[in-house]
């Protein structure tokens, strides 16, 4: 799958030339995502390179690192990956955004510091298109996860055993609806909606918190759990997204995690967003009674099957 994205090395570019023979670098995060893409990596004989965020990646992974590196140290980063001369670098996982104090010291070294202002105080997606940057300037390619791991990305006919009902497909529409008039706002990737009322749209907390704190709230006084009230997680990519970074994500835990919320099910973004382990992730929402389907975003034909 080819990224609208995808830049070829320019003749500003003052890193080493790019060697289309060299191994695959993954700058990973935290989570399963990029664990899975190693291991598909791995599997299909593709030489490659990890280049571990210490206090992010999971202990598993930072064992096989090749580096481990501070997440502002990009100094090192850098140099790393020069030394590498990787025929493409990945960005994979989650990291949590430091602070502003933290961003401005670790980017004022390489870049005009009005320029790095402008970057570190919009959204999320600005801080994650300022590192791409950096690396692409190097004259390095950033590609997707899931460019290098297609089979983790939702297909159009992703579907459990359980289907939604009107109820439902009419919080499907409102959710899709809401999501593309906020992707200008650079907030979260999901909501859970219950027919027409909005019942929470994701901050910076994530999507499993975010389906905790509806699950707070649908507490009876005593503490206990009311009956089933329905609704959907609604979880897909932002209008005009770079899809090489923070793509969406999904997995068992967050199936659970809709489960314990009392939703009816969940609607994921086809061919945009990860589900981890996804055979696991669909038996998990046929045994708890919620549905998982994959639906078409207008806003995003040119990742469509």
């Amino acid at each position: 799958m080819k990224s609208k994205h995808e830049t070829t090395t320019g003749a500003g570019s003052h890193g080493p030339a790019r060697d289309s023979s060299g191994p695959i670098a993954i700058v990973a995060g935290s989570g399963r995502l990029p664990i899975q893409v190693v291991e598909h990596l791995e599997k299909t004989g593709q030489e490659y390179r990890v280049l571990a965020f210490r206090g992010f990646a999971a202990p598993e992974l930072r064992k096989k690192a090749h580096a481990n590196v501070d997440l502002l140290d990009l100094k090192t980063i850098l140099s790393t990956l020069d030394a590498w001369k990787p025929s493409a670098v990945s960005l994979v996982g989650a990291v949590r955004r430091p602070g502003f104090s933290a961003l401005l010291g670790a980017y004022s070294a390489l870049r005009n510091m009005q320029e790095v202002k402008e970057v570190i105080t919009r959204g999320d997606d600005q801080v994650l298109r300022g590192a791409v940057m950096l690396i692409e300037e190097r004259g390095h390619r950033v590609i997707g996860a899931h460019e290098l791991a297609p089979d983790l990305v939702a297909a159009r006919t992703l579907s459990g055993s359980l289907t939604p009902n009107e109820d439902d497909r009419q919080a499907i529409t409102v959710g899709l609806d809401l999501l593309a008039s906020l992707s200008s706002f650079d907030i979260g990737q999901g909501a859970v909606i219950a027919r027409n009322h909005v019942l929470a749209i994701e901050g910076p907390e994530g999507t499993d918190r975010m389906l905790v704190r509806v699950a707070g709230f649908r507490q009876s006084w005593f503490g206990l759990r009311r009956r089933k009230e329905g609704g959907v997680l609604i979880k897909a990519a932002k209008r005009g997204q770079d899809l090489r970074v923070d793509m969406p994500t999904i997995g068992p835990r967050t199936v659970t995690e809709a489960a314990k919320a009392g939703l009816s099910g969940i609607a994921i973004g086809a061919g945009s967003t990860f589900v981890l382990e996804q055979e696991e992730t669909l038996r998990t929402a046929d045994r708890l009674g919620l549905f998982l389907v994959a639906v078409d975003l207008p806003w995003m034909e040119a990742y469509r099957d």
